[in-house]
């Protein structure tokens, strides 16, 4: 079965057939955290994976799924397929966004945290380097690198021959070890470095903030145009730790620092007066924070009052 004959768009009309409308529902819903998983990987949006997911669907019960010998690949296929539109439009409208922009932030449960390569890959730092590729060097990346899909079945996903795709998973790694992370930290290690942090601003103690912040860290922040963000990223210790405490200082409501898991990795949803401003995760390398990444963007702000199942499988 070919789903590249399949139409894109439109109503699905609902099939004769009842039992066949049963068993597609079953398997769609079956792998549905998955596919969501693997939209989300490649958009960084979840507004725009659960689009995905609606016209995966539609393409999804216009197969004949009797014909399907392994319905979970073709759903990833499916999927990958309908990201790869998307992220293709995103990249125009990325282009026109007001400031950094940054992925859209999940609440998480502990146990994406336990699976470190999820939680890896799901890392505000990398879905960042992720940007940096092309769609299809991310699909390829992601769908091999995070899922452990076989090169085959990225073939007939990204319609591009074997060979092809094993020269684009080669050149999108090395493009992503050259940006990653140097070594690998511990959930242990990044909740350490975030409460020191939390407790250098509720002190405002400079030098404690100093001792913790890596001297070329990064902050960036996302206000997409509706709230107060910085238009282009701070970098070096001595910056980043002014603008913070300076900012503080200016602001008249309660700020409290709670710590959570986004993403899978330690972070904090920061409140004001009680009301969600945004979203802080940080990267952390050598016990020292070197990326901090700001989300107040309120429309990239609805996936952390509730947690988002996300799976590898």
């Amino acid at each position: 079965m070919n789903e590249r004959s399949e139409p894109t768009t439109g109503s699905a009309e609902p099939p004769a057939d009842g039992g066949r409308m049963e068993a597609a529902t079953e398997a769609f819903l079956a792998h549905r955290n998955l596919l969501f998983t693997v939209a989300y990987e490649m958009l960084g949006s979840a507004a725009d994976a659960e689009d995905v997911l609606q016209e995966t669907w539609l393409r999804w019960v216009k197969v004949d799924i009797a014909q399907v010998s392994d319905r979970r690949a073709y759903l990833v296929r499916i999927t990958t397929r309908c990201a790869l539109d998307r992220l293709r439009s995103l990249k125009r409208r990325k282009e026109a966004y007001v400031g950094p922009w940054l992925p859209e932030p999940l609440l998480t449960a502990p146990d994406v945290a336990e699976d470190a390569e999820l939680a890896e890959s799901l890392s505000m730092a990398l879905m960042l380097v992720l940007e940096t590729l092309s769609p299809t060097e991310r699909a390829v990346f992601v769908l091999r690198e995070v899922f452990d899909v076989s090169y085959e079945e990225i073939a007939a996903a990204v319609d591009k021959n074997l060979a092809t795709v094993r020269q684009i998973a080669h050149r999108a790694r090395r493009h992503v070890e050259a940006r990653r992370p140097r070594e690998e930290v511990s959930p242990s290690q990044a909740r350490a470095a975030l409460a020191s942090f939390q407790r250098a601003l509720e002190t405002r103690n400079l030098q404690a903030l100093l001792d913790v912040l890596a001297p070329e860290v990064v902050l960036v922040s996302d206000g997409g145009g509706v709230k107060q963000a910085s238009p282009r990223p701070i970098i070096g210790a001595d910056k980043v730790a002014r603008f913070y405490l300076g900012g503080s200082a200016k602001v008249e409501a309660a700020i409290t620092w709670d710590a959570t898991l986004v993403n899978g990795n330690p972070a904090f949803i920061v409140r004001m007066d009680g009301e969600i401003d945004g979203v802080m995760a940080i990267q952390v390398e050598d016990a020292r924070i070197t990326g901090l990444y700001y989300v107040r963007n309120p429309q990239k702000l609805t996936r952390v009052a509730s947690e988002t199942t996300l799976t590898l499988r």
